[in-house]
């Protein structure tokens, strides 16, 4: 079965194709810029084990002209891997925020379309990004199936003591404040490929996403029990360019004695917080080299970002009753060994104990690198959420 994965940003479009019930790629991409200039397209192949890639300056104007272009690449007669868009059986759809609406996997169609449609307020920046790649995919891969998958759904497990705010009873009733967390396809993917590694079940595990954006949840037995990401994705971690948690006092002081408004504070905490608003820089490999330089801001952020990583890790103990393992995953997780060992430093009460020459390794897959005396497991597992899409949208239809 032919799934092609589409992730469609504000002004991208980042694409895979399995052929299930293989889980490696026949072929993946990112068209990038759609609409700006200077915009491109890097579309890579994988035939007989052999990646080859092709890189494209174009202007796309809009999404259908870079997903039109991805096609004619899929169809290629010199480097295509289909001869026909209609070998595309399904095409998969990540969309960040399925609110109370969408608490599984979904095969969209006209209803399903304008029940998305009321999820825009929730996700401002991501949701009608996604639908828009719906509406192009159907216009191109007519034969698919067209399939939403949430990046919330993982989390409908959670109790409700986790997921309400201590607001009145009728901002959840009404207007469904809550928290819905985030990252859920990756923390779900990780968690299982962590479960089927230490060969066990009902295992306690605790998922540490460290990218640009950055969440942890704590699982029991295959189930979200609870996320630091709440109604949205600002909540929590200290990110690249986001605050994470935050005093709400502190909102209201900008408000009310330096005049700030909302589009002011949202920009402050979104895009000029977080380890670019105490280093300025965003990516952690820039900040890790101006604290070789002898930066304190930047030694002073990598403190707090651990630090509130290990916080987020002792309140999940607790919400667990034990752990079974933490399990670092996505850009930092995967390849930043001094996070990890941050992070792992002075946990041994816990059960904790990182192996340093095993965490300065690369290797490729899902490796330990804990102690052989170490009770916790600290695995590195590479997350894939495009072929986690894949995977739940096989077992859907197949």
């Amino acid at each position: 079965m032919n799934i092609f994965v589409i992730n469609s940003g504000s002004s991208s479009i980042k694409y895979q194709l399995f052929r299930m019930p293989s889980s490696s790629p026949v072929c993946s991409g990112l068209v990038d810029r759609i609409g700006l200039e200077n915009s491109a397209i890097t579309h890579k192949t994988y035939i007989n084990g052999e990646e080859k890639v092709f890189t494209y300056k174009i202007d796309f104007p809009n999404h259908e002209a870079g997903l039109r272009k991805v096609a004619s690449l899929l169809t290629d007669k010199e480097i295509g891997v289909i001869k026909d868009t209609d070998e595309i059986k399904v095409a998969g759809h990540r969309i960040v925020h399925g609110g109370e609406i969408f608490t599984t996997i979904t095969i969209i169609d006209t209803e399903v379309k304008e029940k998305l449609k009321q999820t825009f307020s929730l996700a401002p920046l991501h949701n009608p990004s996604a639908f828009h790649g719906i509406e192009v995919a159907e216009k191109i891969f007519t034969k698919a199936k067209q399939v939403a998958v949430f990046d919330t759904a993982f989390h409908q497990t959670m109790p409700a003591k986790a997921y309400r705010f201590a607001i009145p009873n009728d901002y959840y009733t009404d207007l469904n404040i809550r928290v819905y967390g985030f990252h859920g396809t990756s923390h779900k993917y990780v968690t299982e490929q962590a479960a089927i590694y230490l060969n066990k079940s009902g295992l306690k595990l605790i998922g540490i996403h460290l990218g640009n954006g950055c969440s942890m949840t704590a699982v029991n037995d295959g189930k979200s029990v609870d996320t630091s990401m709440g109604f949205g994705p600002l909540s929590g971690l200290i990110m690249g360019t986001r605050s994470g948690d935050i005093d709400a006092t502190v909102i209201f002081y900008l408000v009310n004695q330096l005049g700030y408004d909302i589009d002011k504070i949202s920009d402050l905490l979104n895009k000029r917080s977080g380890m670019f608003g105490l280093t300025g820089f965003s990516d952690m490999r820039d900040i890790r080299k101006a604290m070789n330089e002898g930066n304190e801001n930047a030694k002073l952020a990598y403190d707090m970002y651990a630090y509130r990583i290990k916080k987020y890790i002792g309140a999940y103990v607790a919400v667990l009753n034990g752990l079974d393992a933490i399990i670092f995953t996505a850009g930092v997780g995967e390849n930043d060994a001094l996070t990890r060992q941050m992070v792992c430093r002075d946990m041994e009460y816990l059960g904790l104990s990182i192996d340093l020459d095993k965490n300065n390794t690369t290797e490729n897959g899902i490796r330990e690198i804990s102690q052989p005396v170490s009770k916790v497991k600290i695995l590195v597992v590479p997350t894939n959420e495009e072929l986690e899409i894949a995977n739940q949208c096989f077992e859907l239809l197949k």
